[in-house]
């Protein structure tokens, strides 16, 4: 359930999503509020989930995970929840989507190079026995899309 935001709130959001560590005196002044209302502000959209956390933005390339793929993925019928539980202790998995249509699972997956992907599909991948077959699309670029201020 979407939470009630304001004008405000949602300037304060797509500052900390631009920064996440711009300062709350910098938020203030550029959300044109006092600080308290930022640190008000700030833990009530904490509170409310709005804000889930903050993380660090890396370059693939520089952390050694230049290669990325996205994986379509088909399972059995009514085994999301369990492959579920197998993607949280995939380290290569960046980010994982149940979809709809052809396939059930959509995975962008960073790794080092062509061989450790072979090694991630066929070798880990494939052997979960709740895997019916995969796709893998390699990603030839990723251009910047800067959505934030």
């Amino acid at each position: 359930m979407a939470v009630r935001l304001d004008a405000v709130d949602r300037r304060i959001v797509e500052l900390l999503r631009a920064d996440g560590r711009m300062s709350i005196r910098a938020v203030a002044q550029q959300a044109h509020i006092s600080r308290a209302n930022a640190y008000a502000r700030l833990d009530r959209l904490r509170d409310q989930g709005v804000i889930r956390g903050f993380t660090a933005v890396i370059d693939p390339e520089k952390y050694g995970t230049g290669l990325a793929a996205y994986v379509s993925v088909r399972i059995e019928q009514h085994s999301w929840e369990k492959f579920r539980d197998y993607l949280r202790d995939i380290p290569e998995v960046d980010h994982a989507a149940l979809v709809s249509g052809d396939v059930d699972l959509l995975l962008l997956v960073r790794v080092a190079d062509a061989a450790a992907l072979r090694t991630f599909v066929l070798d880990r991948l494939q052997r979960i026995p709740e895997v019916r077959n995969t796709q893998t699309m390699f990603i030839l670029d990723e251009p910047p899309i800067n959505r934030h201020p």
